[in-house]
């Protein structure tokens, strides 16, 4: 994965500086044409072509080299020394590269001695250094508006990526959490030789169905979530003796309403294990759930005990606080309470995810 990805940014960079300095270069072809009223002479072309070659390379060499190294680190006096000695060497060559090698096949004049290429700085300055400087600061002006927007985009990447880490990190607290509970509900059961046995292993087998293959998705329909739920409170519903549970369910929602998997499951959860499980007396437990314009409002209450509080922050209700920002960031509502032995969590979040 990470060498296809080099080589498309290798395949990406050459495409883009074929087409930079092609354009850069028939542009100043093209206002060299308008300069002379007679047309773009042959010798013009030749010379243009000579100080491109020379801002492709100084061009290339100041963005890899001298920023990447030192003005990227923030050695700024190097990099700038550096850039004055390189300008200088550049040009040099330049015109050495025009004088010896490019001006004999089309033109016979007198040569520059090598000293009067070294020493004359100004004529440097305006005909070669300028040039040269131009190009590489509109090729370098460019490369770093696209490394700009290659870093944003990468660090969108890397957030989604975490992002995607902590769920699956929260969802691998959850499932071990609800699994524990309800294997040790089953041993129980095999413990008496209970005839419940097969019937909470059949129920248990539907509710890892739904685990393994809805509950790695973003999404689920509410429906598919509450068929789960009955599939757990007919198996929790197994462990108390007649009469020890009084549930009560209104349900009126959208029917293609969402939220993601196991979002109310870990709710009810909480309820049998710190509501009824903590108790001996008739546990009443309501489950509600209503539609509030484009929201859904789920709410769940239980009776529990003096002193009992579901553990409002124990691992399970604070699963869900993280996964309510991971999936709704601030949209959602979380409230937890009690009043009069009654505990309360009530979750306000998009009907569509």
């Amino acid at each position: 994965m990470m060498k296809l990805k080099t080589e498309n940014n290798i395949r990406q960079n050459i495409s883009f500086q074929l087409f930079f300095w092609i354009a850069l270069f028939l542009f100043g072809t093209a206002k060299s044409y308008g300069e002379y009223a007679q047309g773009i002479s042959a010798e013009a072309v030749i010379y243009n072509f000579c100080h491109w070659i020379f801002q492709i390379a100084a061009a290339n060499f100041i963005y890899s080299i001298l920023i990447r190294n030192f003005f990227d680190h923030k050695k700024y006096f190097e990099f700038s020394l550096y850039l004055i000695i390189s300008l200088y060497i550049i040009s040099v060559i330049n015109r050495i590269f025009i004088v010896y090698l490019a001006e004999p096949f089309f033109i016979k004049v007198p040569k520059d001695s090598l000293y009067s290429i070294f020493t004359d700085i100004g004529y440097l300055l305006s005909h070669y250094t300028f040039p040269i400087i131009s190009g590489a600061f509109i090729f370098i002006s460019v490369m770093f508006v696209i490394r700009y927007k290659d870093e944003k985009e990468n660090s969108i990447q890397l957030q989604r990526e975490k992002a995607e880490l902590e769920l699956r990190s929260l969802k691998a607290q959850l499932n071990p959490h609800f699994l524990f509970n309800t294997l040790n509900n089953i041993y129980s059961l095999s413990l008496s030789n209970s005839e419940k046995t097969s019937e909470s292993i059949s129920r248990l087998s539907d509710i890892l169905d739904y685990i393994l293959y809805k509950g790695t998705n973003n999404k689920v329909l509410v429906s598919e979530e509450l068929a789960v739920i009955d599939h757990y409170i007919a198996l929790e519903s197994l462990r108390y003796s007649e009469g020890r549970l009084k549930i009560s369910k209104t349900f009126s929602f959208h029917p293609a309403a969402t939220i993601p998997p196991l979002l109310y499951l870990t709710l009810v959860e909480n309820v049998f294990k710190h509501g009824a499980g903590k108790t001996k007396n008739q546990t009443e437990i309501n489950m509600k759930i209503t539609s509030a314009g484009a929201y859904s409002v789920f709410s769940i209450e239980n009776t529990c005990e003096p002193g009992e509080s579901n553990q409002p922050k124990g691992i399970g209700l604070s699963n869900i606080e993280s996964q309510l920002r991971h999936h709704y960031q601030q949209d959602f509502t979380f409230h937890i309470s009690k009043e009069n032995n009654i505990f309360k969590v009530e979750i306000k979040t998009p009907a569509h995810l």
